[in-house]
């Protein structure tokens, strides 16, 4: 998923140049079935709290906490998450 929205917001050939190289340098984290479960968890909380977030960042935001990884970005969204599950 997080490999998906940079190259979703990849606009350049030195943009398309940098991702690849970070492709070959980075690790996956897989999305079991608990970080689908875990997904779903954070849609619940979030919607029950009038927030819309995508499915991409339920994703990245559950694999994120299920693997006890950080996650660096520009998205508001990964903030207010990050405050409901300190919240519930």
């Amino acid at each position: 998923m997080v490999r998906i929205e940079l190259w979703n917001g990849a606009r350049s050939a030195s943009d398309h140049r940098l991702l690849r190289e970070l492709e070959e340098q980075v690790e996956t984290a897989p999305t079991t079935p608990e970080v689908w479960a875990l997904a779903r968890e954070l849609a619940r909380l979030a919607r029950g709290k009038g927030l819309t977030v995508s499915a991409a960042d339920l994703v990245i935001a559950a694999c994120a906490e299920y693997h006890h990884l950080g996650i660096i970005h520009y998205d508001g969204h990964f903030d207010q998450l990050e405050k409901l599950r300190s919240r519930s």
